[in-house]
Order: structure tokens, then C-alpha cells, then sequence
């Protein structure tokens, strides 16, 4: 397998995303907002006077930064679906088949445009979170939040991971639909078990400390080799031919 070939695939992918004004402010823009949404909603909550522990802050900061989890999810579902049912939409995906590229380059540099644009700005989001709750507990606490064990294993580990499973997800969606709607819709229900960890750590019924962290990520990571063995059976030329129409 040839990691060039991919990447001129995943290359002319990028060009038709940034004639995509809806994917391009999907991938750009919620990061950014929720980058700032969250630390102003921390903010305005205060610490100093409110009764709020250092624990529960700290807890509260986990569950926020978890938030990017289901970001990087949410996000790169939307990219998955144009980059492979767009093409099999647009009936081009058949030239590209009769290029001498394996399949496995193919699904690798279809792979590649998925998931590189909404993580690169799910970095770029938790950087600017991170400088602002930086901010916020240099002025309150005494010392700067971040970095820290937990958002260092969110960015190496956990994002990634969830980004690669919606992108497994979008491979296998690609055989069963025809359009790039229903496809954003159904991918849409892998962000439900990240929702639920969410919304059990904001609650504070589970913590999203390093430990849960890294289980999390054994997890996921489980699901990804099950995944991918799934996605590398459905994109065959044989399969692409024959069943995606």
C-alpha cells in the first residue's frame, strides 16, 4: 500500500469540502463557539462565593472537555458522509475505482479527509478552551488548570478514537444509503453513548478523570478493530459496484 496514493485522494476530497459552505462551518465554527460557550457559562457561574469545592470545579472542567468528544464524533460524521456518498451520488466514485489504487488506499486516503479536518479543529477549539479556563483559575484558583493528565489523554486518545468510529461508522453506512441527509442523521447516533457519559459526568454520577479516561479509550478502542474489520469487508470494489447504487 502506497500512503502517497491515499493522500492525493484525501487531497481531492479537501478541494470539494471547501466548496461545501455547510461542512466548512460545521467543522470550523461549532468547535470554536463551544470553545468559548463553555468557559463563559463557567464564568458566569463564578467560584469564588458560589460554595462550589475544588473537586466539583475540576469535575465540571472534566465534563466540559469531555464535550469535545462528542464534537469530534458529531463532526466528522458530517464530513464521512460527502466524502463517500457524495461520490457515490455524483456516480464518480467509479473512475476513481479504475485508477490502479488498491482498496485499501482508497478507504485510507477516504479516511484520511474524514478525519483530519475536524480533529485538527477540535485541537484548535480545546486550545482556546483550555487558554480561557486557564484564564478563569490563574485569577480564582492560583495556577493554571491545564494541561493536564486528563485533557492530554482526551487529545492523544479519546477524540481520536471517537473520530476514527464515526468514520468506520460513515464506511459502513455508505452500503446501506443513498443519501448524504439520512446518512448525517444515522451517523449522528454514535454521539448518543458519548451524551450519556456526558451528561452522567456533569451530573456527577461517574467521574471523567483519568481512570475513566483511559477505560473509555479501551473501549473505543475495541469497538475501532471490530469496526474497521467491518468497514474493510463493505468497501470492495466487488461491493462498491454491485451494492452501492
Amino acid at each position: 500500500m502506497k500512503l502517497w496514493k491515499s493522500w492525493v485522494i484525501a487531497s481531492k476530497d479537501f478541494s470539494v469540502f471547501r466548496k461545501k459552505k455547510s461542512v466548512i462551518y460545521s467543522v470550523i465554527l461549532i468547535p470554536l463557539l463551544m470553545s468559548i460557550f463553555l468557559p463563559f457559562i463557567i464564568g458566569s457561574a463564578g467560584m469564588k462565593g458560589s460554595g462550589v469545592t475544588i473537586a466539583e470545579f475540576a469535575s465540571l472542567l472534566n465534563s466540559f472537555s469531555f464535550f469535545f468528544v462528542i464534537l469530534a464524533a458529531s463532526l466528522t460524521t458530517v464530513i464521512a458522509s460527502y466524502s463517500l456518498i457524495g461520490e457515490k451520488i455524483e456516480k464518480s466514485i467509479e473512475p476513481l475505482l479504475a485508477t490502479p489504487t488498491t482498496d485499501k488506499e482508497i478507504l485510507l486516503g477516504k479516511s484520511f479527509a474524514a478525519f483530519l479536518p475536524p480533529i485538527l479543529s477540535i485541537y484548535i477549539g480545546l486550545g482556546i478552551f483550555m487558554v480561557l479556563i486557564d484564564k478563569m483559575t490563574y485569577n480564582t484558583l492560583g495556577y493554571f488548570y491545564y494541561p493536564n493528565w486528563n485533557i492530554a489523554i482526551i487529545i492523544v486518545l479519546v477524540a481520536p478514537l471517537a473520530s476514527i468510529l464515526s468514520v468506520e461508522l460513515g464506511v459502513i453506512l455508505s452500503s446501506r444509503v443513498n443519501d448524504v441527509r439520512a446518512a448525517q442523521q444515522l451517523g449522528q447516533l454514535i454521539i448518543i453513548p458519548f451524551f450519556g457519559i456526558y451528561i452522567l459526568g456533569e451530573i456527577g454520577y461517574i467521574s471523567l478523570g483519568i481512570n475513566s479516561m483511559l477505560v473509555i479509550s479501551a473501549i473505543m478502542l475495541v469497538v475501532d478493530i471490530f469496526l474497521f474489520y467491518i468497514s474493510t469487508i463493505t468497501f470492495r470494489r466487488e461491493e462498491i459496484l454491485t451494492k452501492w447504487k
